[in-house]
């Protein structure tokens, strides 16, 4: 193990036993959730056992109620950005049991709402949680956990922010196209 690796994971350890018990500030919990986000995305796949470990706080962290469920959308879209990364760590396995995904899944399509917000304090983060979906296709285990109609609501949503009419361009819409070829490329 390098050095790196040894204090990427005392970070993530760090990080994950905060978020166990959240600060009630929105501005530090969004702080934290930015600084698990930044640990998770340098986090190669397939990690070791020693790094399996340094994830599990923050992975039993970011499914609680408390944050599944926050009342604020931008606490809302960090998590779901933060369970993206260890969804891609852990691919194609998935991080948490199928109840738990299907509630991660509805989470996720709700951060994709954003989409059409651009000046909303989370859209960059909701730009990188698509990117990461494209990328891992975790929309084929929407399907396999039978979430049809979050599939659904989710393609309606890129569909109106692509469609022809939307003369709306943020510098993301070929990132949102990019995502929509590559999931009608894959057998549904």
């Amino acid at each position: 193990m390098t050095s790196f690796e040894g204090d990427l994971e005392e970070q993530l350890k760090e990080a994950g036993n905060k978020l166990i018990n959240p600060p009630s500030s929105i501005d530090e919990l969004l702080s934290l959730l930015d600084k698990v986000e930044n640990l998770l995305a340098n986090v190669e796949q397939a990690p070791s056992e020693s790094m399996k470990d340094a994830l599990l706080p923050s992975m039993k962290a970011l499914i609680t109620v408390e944050l599944l469920r926050h009342s604020e959308m931008d606490v809302k879209v960090s998590v779901a950005s933060c369970i993206t990364e260890i969804t891609r760590i852990t691919a194609p396995d998935a991080p948490y049991n199928d109840e738990q995904m299907k509630e991660i899944f509805q989470l996720t399509v709700a951060a994709f709402e954003n989409l059409s917000h651009a000046s909303t304090r989370s859209y960059t983060k909701t730009i990188s949680i698509l990117e990461t979906v494209a990328r891992v296709r975790s929309f084929l285990v929407m399907l396999d956990l039978e979430c049809d109609t979050l599939v659904v609501e989710m393609f309606q949503n890129f569909l109106k922010l692509t469609s022809h009419g939307n003369n709306y361009d943020d510098g993301h819409r070929g990132k949102r196209r990019n995502f929509l070829r590559s999931s009608r490329s894959t057998p549904i």
